[in-house]
């Protein structure tokens, strides 16, 4: 069966189209440029501003010309993470999609469903004219997921409703009111190389095929840190094998637990064999450790390799591996004022050479704005004494709720007429467009829903085909409430 095939079709139809179209972060010349020629085709109005923000509109169904203008947002780019035996060029190969009983994944790569049904569903809505709803607007911003850079330049009167619904939420039957603020802090360590040791045997070191996932959604699973664990393992190994590090590399993006790192090492020769059962009883402890957060499918391994030409200056190295292996990781704090919520979080994203830098990314999140600073200001004091030049990035603003939010008001009720039971109504620990929103239109209303995804920001994301349905009818009927 193909996504085509699905229901509702209209929908399913436009994400197919939008699967097909490269899209990852900073990549979206593509995909913006299918967005016009899309509303161009379907006759619809269309607009693009500075920044490659696009807006498309509707007018509103005849006789309900004077209902609330309502915003539909989504946006553009997908997170691109791929297994690391899968063979996929993101700037030009389409998302192959699959479509498996109640879901839908992709092969081997992110899905892109966050946020490309959120997308679909708003051209659903301008294609779909038995529709009862108001004037509508549908603003497709840029560059989301690193930075929210097409809700930063938004700028005043690119859109004009009173009223916006942020289509980006991951659980069905959830209603979103509020989210955290976040700021990425980028460390770059200068390192000097020496010849390697011709006495030494050279091992790749690789950590691989954990779950990762959203760094604010799947924050608080207790999942492994793929960049945390290697170091712990070579900080551990450092004295008794002479260990010298030759390269290292680990995780990706800011927002995405790192699932995946590896280190070339060179240990002292005539030790191999007590060094491979080192790493035997290494990787059957965080086995053990991980068991219930990541199941049994992720590997630790050593593997001999050719000696490199080169290893990092020692006192580098050391200072590297014990750095990373203390950095702030995970839930760093809950919430007291919502039960449940984790309030500030740290991301240990990536490790990377860089020319003659190593560069370390992290992710803090938090609700309350000032312990996101302080955990960051943790982050900078911590990498700041073994050299590093470190800088703050993308940083942005919390959601706060809205207690007396008439939208919440018509979606609880719409919510609970359809399905029968009351919907959740949470604030989330991710990040989302709300807050710079908010910011650059005092008074909007808003709230934040979206089908039931999995996995979000890792190779196993998959879409839940039921909850794609009822969110459709869910959407439609907020629309007519509002007439």
């Amino acid at each position: 069966m193909k996504i085509t095939d699905l229901e509702p079709k209209l929908m399913w139809q436009c994400f197919d189209e939008i699967t097909k179209v490269p899209r990852p972060t900073h990549h979206l010349d593509k995909m913006k440029s299918f967005l016009v020629d899309w509303a161009n085709r379907h006759n619809i109005t269309v607009k693009t501003d500075e920044v490659g923000n696009i807006m498309m509109s509707k007018p509103a169904t005849p006789g309900h010309e004077n209902a609330p203008t309502v915003i539909l947002q989504g946006h553009q780019d997908m997170v691109a993470e791929k297994r690391g035996d899968k063979v996929h060029d993101f700037l030009n190969d389409p998302i192959a999609t699959i479509v498996d009983g109640e879901w839908v994944k992709a092969d081997g790569t992110t899905l892109g469903a966050d946020n490309g049904l959120g997308c679909a569903a708003g051209m659903a809505v301008l294609l779909d004219d038995t529709l009862v709803h108001g004037p509508i607007e549908c603003l497709f911003t840029v560059d989301e997921e690193q930075g929210l850079i097409g809700a930063n330049g938004l700028q005043p009167g690119f859109v004009t409703g009173s009223i916006l619904l942020n289509l980006d939420s991951e659980e069905h039957g959830s209603l979103v009111i509020g989210c955290a603020g976040g700021k990425v802090t980028i460390c770059r360590l200068p390192y000097s190389t020496e010849e390697a040791p011709a006495d030494k045997t050279y091992y790749k070191v690789h950590v691989n095929h954990l779950k990762g996932g959203h760094s604010g959604m799947e924050i608080n699973l207790g999942r492994g840190n793929a960049n945390q664990q290697l170091c712990r393992f070579l900080g551990k190994m450092r004295e008794k094998y002479g260990l010298l590090l030759s390269s290292i590399d680990g995780g990706g993006l800011a927002n995405a637990i790192p699932r995946e790192a590896w280190a070339i090492v060179g240990i002292d020769s005539g030790k191999e064999a007590e060094f491979e059962k080192e790493v035997e009883a290494f990787s059957d402890m965080i086995h053990a450790e991980f068991l219930l957060a990541e199941g049994k499918d992720f590997t630790f391994t050593a593997s001999k390799v050719e000696a490199p030409s080169s290893v990092i200056a020692r006192d580098t190295a050391n200072n590297l591996v014990s750095a990373v292996f203390a950095c702030p990781n995970g839930v760093q704090g809950m919430s007291n004022a919502v039960e449940g919520l984790v309030e500030t979080s740290c991301n240990l994203a990536s490790v990377k050479m860089e020319g003659d830098n190593i560069v370390i990314t992290v992710h803090q999140r938090s609700s309350v704005d000032s312990r996101r600073d302080e955990i960051a200001d943790r982050v900078k004091a911590l990498f700041t004494m073994i050299g590093c030049d470190v800088r703050f990035d993308d940083t942005y603003v919390g959601w706060a709720p809205n207690p007396d939010s008439k939208i919440l008001e018509v979606a609880e009720a719409s919510f609970e007429s359809l399905f029968g039971h009351k919907p959740k109504v949470e604030a989330l620990h991710a990040g989302l467009e709300c807050g710079l929103f908010l910011e650059k239109m005092p008074g909007l209303d808003m709230i934040s829903f979206g089908p039931t995804l999995k996995d979000i920001h890792s190779p196993s994301e998959k879409a839940n085909i039921p909850s794609v349905q009822e969110f459709w009818k869910f959407l439609c009927d907020i629309l007519k409430r509002l007439v």
